[in-house]
């Protein structure tokens, strides 16, 4: 059996991720939506991750994108699950309901279908949230990837969502 079913890529993201916040003193969290947990394998995949990786939210639905990470059902259809403000909340959950220091969330359509003209399949939403920080420190981004498949849009997303995690990171 292989060390790690994932892309090598991710795994090696994943592992700068570990060191990088183990050196800072950080613990962080996830919350995912079309990544579907990926991100958080990706972390799990390196030995030791457990001194820095606290918890994990996949919130595949907007019932509990609600129930679990206290996303207001307000934002959720004024502003829909692919949204900045679904994003940012669904960080700020991720921190409240864990003691990470940092949280990473993201939403997103993956495709083949959920797409529409002005949310396309690769539309992707990320949030950054750190425990104590002003709102202005708050970073959140919509991004279009390429439509080279759903496996390849949760690629990327995830690839995004582990270097927003990183301690030096600036934005997606």
């Amino acid at each position: 059996m292989p060390d790690s079913i994932l892309p090598p890529i991710l795994v090696e993201l994943a592992d700068r991720v570990i060191i990088a916040n183990r050196r800072a003193g950080r613990t962080i969290a996830v919350a995912e939506s079309c990544t579907g947990g990926l991100v958080s394998a990706a972390l799990t995949e390196i030995a030791g991750s457990s001194d820095v990786f606290e918890a994990g939210f996949v919130t595949y639905s907007n019932d509990m994108k609600a129930e679990l990470l206290k996303v207001s059902h307000d934002v959720l259809e004024t502003f829909g699950a692919v949204s900045i403000a679904t994003a940012w909340a669904m960080a700020q959950g991720a921190l409240l309901n864990s003691h990470a220091h940092v949280a990473v969330a993201i939403t997103g359509i993956a495709g083949p279908g959920g797409g529409t003209e002005q949310k396309p399949v690769g539309t992707v939403v990320f949030a950054r949230a750190e425990r104590g920080a002003s709102p202005d420190k708050i970073v959140a981004d919509m991004r279009h990837f390429d439509n080279d498949g759903r496996g390849g849009v949760r690629l990327q997303a995830a690839l995004c969502a582990l270097e927003l995690l990183l301690p030096d990171s600036s934005g997606a």
